[in-house]
Protein backbone atom coordinates (compact mmCIF):
# COMPACT_ATOMS: atom_id res chain seq x y z
CA UNK A 1 0.00 0.00 0.00
CA UNK A 2 1.16 3.34 -1.13
CA UNK A 3 1.99 6.41 1.62
CA UNK A 4 -1.53 8.19 0.02
CA UNK A 5 -3.76 4.99 -0.03
CA UNK A 6 -2.64 4.44 3.56
CA UNK A 7 -3.56 7.54 4.84
CA UNK A 8 -6.73 7.50 2.87
CA UNK A 9 -7.46 4.70 4.84
CA UNK A 10 -6.40 5.85 8.02
CA UNK A 11 -9.03 8.79 7.55
CA UNK A 12 -11.54 6.20 6.34
CA UNK A 13 -11.62 4.63 9.55
CA UNK A 14 -11.65 8.19 11.86
CA UNK A 15 -14.92 8.71 13.18
CA UNK A 16 -16.06 12.08 15.29
CA UNK A 17 -18.68 11.35 17.61
CA UNK A 18 -21.20 14.19 18.07
CA UNK A 19 -23.68 14.01 21.47
CA UNK A 20 -23.97 15.52 24.51
CA UNK A 21 -24.62 12.68 26.44
CA UNK A 22 -21.80 11.50 27.99
CA UNK A 23 -22.81 7.97 28.38
CA UNK A 24 -23.68 7.62 24.88
CA UNK A 25 -20.18 8.74 23.86
CA UNK A 26 -19.04 6.49 26.32
CA UNK A 27 -21.12 3.24 24.77
CA UNK A 28 -20.81 4.53 21.89
CA UNK A 29 -17.18 5.79 21.50
CA UNK A 30 -15.88 2.11 23.51
CA UNK A 31 -17.96 0.18 20.72
CA UNK A 32 -16.44 1.83 17.64
CA UNK A 33 -13.13 1.41 19.42
CA UNK A 34 -13.56 -2.13 19.53
CA UNK A 35 -14.27 -2.27 16.04
CA UNK A 36 -11.04 -0.92 14.71
CA UNK A 37 -12.32 2.40 14.00
CA UNK A 38 -9.98 6.08 15.52
CA UNK A 39 -13.14 8.11 17.14
CA UNK A 40 -12.94 11.45 18.81
CA UNK A 41 -15.78 12.96 20.66
CA UNK A 42 -17.62 16.53 20.97
CA UNK A 43 -20.00 17.58 23.34
CA UNK A 44 -21.56 20.18 21.29
CA UNK A 45 -21.54 22.04 17.73
CA UNK A 46 -19.16 24.62 18.16
CA UNK A 47 -16.54 22.16 19.27
CA UNK A 48 -17.70 19.38 16.55
CA UNK A 49 -17.28 22.47 13.82
CA UNK A 50 -14.04 23.18 14.78
CA UNK A 51 -12.49 19.79 14.84
CA UNK A 52 -13.97 18.68 11.78
CA UNK A 53 -12.91 22.03 10.24
CA UNK A 54 -9.10 21.17 11.57
CA UNK A 55 -8.85 16.94 11.15
CA UNK A 56 -10.32 14.81 8.07
CA UNK A 57 -12.66 12.35 9.00
CA UNK A 58 -14.33 9.35 7.16
CA UNK A 59 -17.45 10.01 8.85
CA UNK A 60 -19.23 12.40 11.71
CA UNK A 61 -22.37 10.91 13.36
CA UNK A 62 -23.57 13.54 14.57
CA UNK A 63 -26.80 14.65 16.86
CA UNK A 64 -29.29 16.68 15.89
CA UNK A 65 -30.09 17.90 19.36
CA UNK A 66 -26.79 20.25 20.66
CA UNK A 67 -25.92 22.78 22.46
CA UNK A 68 -23.98 25.93 21.27
CA UNK A 69 -24.77 25.09 17.45
CA UNK A 70 -27.30 22.48 16.92
CA UNK A 71 -26.20 18.99 14.67
CA UNK A 72 -28.72 21.29 11.47
CA UNK A 73 -26.27 24.14 11.60
CA UNK A 74 -23.26 21.66 12.07
CA UNK A 75 -24.06 20.00 9.02
CA UNK A 76 -24.87 23.27 6.89
CA UNK A 77 -21.63 24.70 7.89
CA UNK A 78 -19.65 21.34 6.52
CA UNK A 79 -21.03 21.47 3.08
CA UNK A 80 -20.81 25.25 3.03
CA UNK A 81 -17.08 24.65 3.67
CA UNK A 82 -17.33 22.07 0.79
CA UNK A 83 -16.57 18.79 3.29
CA UNK A 84 -17.73 15.70 1.65
CA UNK A 85 -17.39 13.75 5.06
CA UNK A 86 -20.42 11.58 5.44
CA UNK A 87 -22.67 12.43 7.78
CA UNK A 88 -24.93 9.90 10.03
CA UNK A 89 -27.49 11.75 12.14
CA UNK A 90 -28.70 10.93 15.38
CA UNK A 91 -32.04 12.64 16.82
CA UNK A 92 -34.64 11.76 19.35
CA UNK A 93 -37.43 13.47 17.12
CA UNK A 94 -39.27 10.79 14.59
CA UNK A 95 -41.28 13.35 12.65
CA UNK A 96 -40.35 13.30 8.63
CA UNK A 97 -39.80 16.83 8.07
CA UNK A 98 -36.64 16.79 10.72
CA UNK A 99 -35.24 13.79 8.30
CA UNK A 100 -36.09 16.20 5.22
CA UNK A 101 -34.41 18.68 6.35
CA UNK A 102 -31.30 16.77 7.70
CA UNK A 103 -30.90 15.55 4.31
CA UNK A 104 -31.85 18.65 2.53
CA UNK A 105 -28.51 19.96 4.70
CA UNK A 106 -26.56 17.60 3.45
CA UNK A 107 -26.54 14.34 6.08
CA UNK A 108 -26.30 10.88 4.35
CA UNK A 109 -28.20 8.78 7.16
CA UNK A 110 -30.69 9.40 9.78
CA UNK A 111 -30.95 6.78 12.69
CA UNK A 112 -33.53 7.83 15.60
CA UNK A 113 -32.82 7.06 19.35
CA UNK A 114 -32.58 4.46 20.83
CA UNK A 115 -31.42 2.61 18.60
CA UNK A 116 -29.75 -0.83 18.49
CA UNK A 117 -25.56 -0.41 18.36
CA UNK A 118 -25.38 -3.51 15.68
CA UNK A 119 -27.53 -1.35 13.52
CA UNK A 120 -25.70 1.53 14.18
CA UNK A 121 -22.49 -0.56 13.03
CA UNK A 122 -24.06 -1.74 9.95
CA UNK A 123 -24.91 1.65 8.64
CA UNK A 124 -21.48 3.01 9.31
CA UNK A 125 -20.18 0.31 7.31
CA UNK A 126 -22.59 0.98 4.51
CA UNK A 127 -22.12 4.62 4.43
CA UNK A 128 -17.81 4.09 4.18
CA UNK A 129 -18.28 1.16 1.67
CA UNK A 130 -20.25 3.68 -0.52
CA UNK A 131 -17.90 6.26 0.02
CA UNK A 132 -14.84 4.18 -1.12
CA UNK A 133 -16.58 3.11 -4.00
CA UNK A 134 -16.95 6.26 -4.62
CA UNK A 135 -13.29 7.10 -5.38
CA UNK A 136 -12.63 3.98 -7.22
CA UNK A 137 -12.78 4.19 -10.68
CA UNK A 138 -11.52 6.57 -13.81
CA UNK A 139 -10.20 9.75 -12.07
CA UNK A 140 -12.89 12.33 -13.87
CA UNK A 141 -15.90 12.04 -16.18
CA UNK A 142 -16.99 15.05 -18.06
CA UNK A 143 -20.02 16.30 -19.32
CA UNK A 144 -21.53 19.34 -20.65
CA UNK A 145 -19.24 21.86 -18.75
CA UNK A 146 -19.39 19.93 -15.34
CA UNK A 147 -16.08 17.87 -14.59
CA UNK A 148 -16.85 14.88 -11.55
CA UNK A 149 -13.50 13.43 -9.98
CA UNK A 150 -14.57 10.72 -7.48
CA UNK A 151 -11.15 10.28 -6.06
CA UNK A 152 -10.90 13.85 -5.07
CA UNK A 153 -14.49 14.21 -4.01
CA UNK A 154 -14.62 17.45 -6.34
CA UNK A 155 -17.14 18.51 -8.70
CA UNK A 156 -16.71 21.23 -11.14
CA UNK A 157 -18.92 23.30 -13.20
CA UNK A 158 -17.01 25.72 -15.64
CA UNK A 159 -13.90 25.34 -13.93
CA UNK A 160 -15.98 26.76 -10.39
CA UNK A 161 -16.03 24.00 -7.79
CA UNK A 162 -19.49 23.26 -7.13
CA UNK A 163 -20.80 21.98 -3.39
CA UNK A 164 -22.44 18.93 -3.28
CA UNK A 165 -23.69 17.19 0.15
CA UNK A 166 -22.06 13.51 0.39
CA UNK A 167 -24.91 11.96 -0.53
CA UNK A 168 -25.49 14.20 -3.94
CA UNK A 169 -22.26 13.57 -4.73
CA UNK A 170 -22.14 9.63 -4.31
CA UNK A 171 -25.56 9.80 -6.68
CA UNK A 172 -23.70 11.36 -9.23
CA UNK A 173 -20.80 9.62 -9.05
CA UNK A 174 -23.18 6.16 -9.53
CA UNK A 175 -25.26 8.21 -12.68
CA UNK A 176 -21.76 8.67 -14.31
CA UNK A 177 -20.06 5.62 -13.75
CA UNK A 178 -23.83 3.91 -16.11
CA UNK A 179 -24.59 6.21 -18.32
CA UNK A 180 -27.41 5.24 -20.62
CA UNK A 181 -29.04 3.00 -17.62
CA UNK A 182 -32.55 2.97 -16.16
CA UNK A 183 -32.54 2.91 -12.39
CA UNK A 184 -35.34 2.89 -10.34
CA UNK A 185 -36.27 4.34 -7.00
CA UNK A 186 -35.51 1.50 -5.04
CA UNK A 187 -31.85 0.70 -7.44
CA UNK A 188 -30.97 3.99 -6.42
CA UNK A 189 -31.54 4.08 -2.84
CA UNK A 190 -29.94 0.25 -2.94
CA UNK A 191 -27.00 1.54 -4.62
CA UNK A 192 -26.14 5.33 -2.74
CA UNK A 193 -28.67 5.58 -0.17
CA UNK A 194 -27.50 3.56 3.09
CA UNK A 195 -30.71 5.01 5.50
CA UNK A 196 -34.56 3.77 5.19
CA UNK A 197 -36.34 6.17 3.01
CA UNK A 198 -40.57 5.91 3.66
CA UNK A 199 -42.32 7.09 0.78
CA UNK A 200 -43.24 10.13 2.13
CA UNK A 201 -39.45 11.63 1.83
CA UNK A 202 -39.29 11.20 -1.77
CA UNK A 203 -35.45 10.87 -0.94
CA UNK A 204 -34.46 10.04 -5.13
CA UNK A 205 -36.82 12.63 -6.21
CA UNK A 206 -35.26 15.45 -3.96
CA UNK A 207 -31.40 14.69 -4.40
CA UNK A 208 -31.95 14.72 -8.18
CA UNK A 209 -33.97 17.63 -7.88
CA UNK A 210 -30.93 19.04 -5.90
CA UNK A 211 -28.48 17.92 -8.82
CA UNK A 212 -30.34 19.50 -11.52
CA UNK A 213 -30.70 22.75 -10.23
CA UNK A 214 -26.89 22.89 -9.64
CA UNK A 215 -25.51 20.98 -12.82
CA UNK A 216 -28.21 21.61 -15.96
CA UNK A 217 -27.92 24.17 -18.39
CA UNK A 218 -31.74 24.22 -17.33
CA UNK A 219 -32.96 22.24 -14.30
CA UNK A 220 -36.72 22.52 -16.01
CA UNK A 221 -35.48 20.99 -18.86
CA UNK A 222 -32.93 18.09 -17.85
CA UNK A 223 -30.70 16.82 -20.91
CA UNK A 224 -28.10 14.87 -18.11
CA UNK A 225 -30.16 13.32 -15.71
CA UNK A 226 -33.68 12.42 -17.30
CA UNK A 227 -36.84 10.95 -16.01
CA UNK A 228 -37.85 8.01 -17.50
CA UNK A 229 -41.79 7.72 -16.23
CA UNK A 230 -42.70 5.08 -14.53
CA UNK A 231 -39.59 4.00 -14.50
CA UNK A 232 -37.11 6.10 -12.57
CA UNK A 233 -34.20 7.99 -14.03
CA UNK A 234 -31.63 7.87 -16.48
CA UNK A 235 -28.18 9.71 -17.34
CA UNK A 236 -27.25 10.61 -20.61
CA UNK A 237 -23.95 11.43 -21.22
Amino acid sequence: MTTAARAGAEVERRILLVDDEAGLRRTLSDRLRKEGYGVDTAANGLIASEMARKSDYGLIILDLNLPAKNGLEVCQDLRREGKNVAVLMLTARDAVADKITGLKLGADDYMTKPFESAELMARIEALLRRIKAADAGPEQYVFGDVCVRPRAGQVLRGGRPVRLSAQEFKLLCHFVRHPDVVFSHDELLDAVGGYQATPETRTVDVHVSWLRQKLEPDPHTPIFIVTVYGLGYRFED
